[in-house]
């Protein structure tokens, strides 16, 4: 499996080290999956982190180790009614060929979450319904 991290995602493992988001990047860094995710999510992700809880910027560096950073894809095909801000998220998990996007933003990906034939075979998912699936 590889997991595509949506900026939110990022944003709590840094904030909330004991939590499922961070958990799910501790279970890669042992060989479970593969987590990867973009240079625009990563960088919506320090913005966020620096106005809310600058502290746990450093913690997110050390959490990037352990994910793969692939391209940004700012234009293409995407599921109508998308915001365009979180184009190149789907975009980009798709280009990565990633089995899943992880993502806290239920305004936004909420429609399209559990739906692959919408949205080009990448299941979204939140972290939640992600580690539950794991276990059923």
């Amino acid at each position: 499996m590889k997991l595509f991290l949506d900026a939110n995602v990022l944003f709590t493992a840094a904030h909330n080290p004991k939590g499922k988001a961070a958990f799910v990047i501790d279970m890669a860094k042992e060989g479970h999956w593969e987590v990867v995710s973009s240079e625009f999510a990563i960088e919506e992700a320090r913005r966020n982190l620096e106005i809310k809880f600058p502290k746990s910027l450093a913690r997110l560096e050390r959490l990037l180790r352990s994910v793969a950073v692939v391209p940004t894809v700012l234009e293409g095909d995407c599921p109508a009614g998308l915001a365009p801000k979180d184009r190149p998220i789907l975009l980009s998990a798709l280009l990565a060929e990633c089995s899943h996007l992880l993502t806290g933003d239920w305004k936004h990906f909420g429609k399209l979450m559990n739906r692959p034939p919408s949205t080009g075979g990448v299941r979204i998912q939140t972290v939640s319904d992600f580690l539950v699936t794991l276990v059923n």
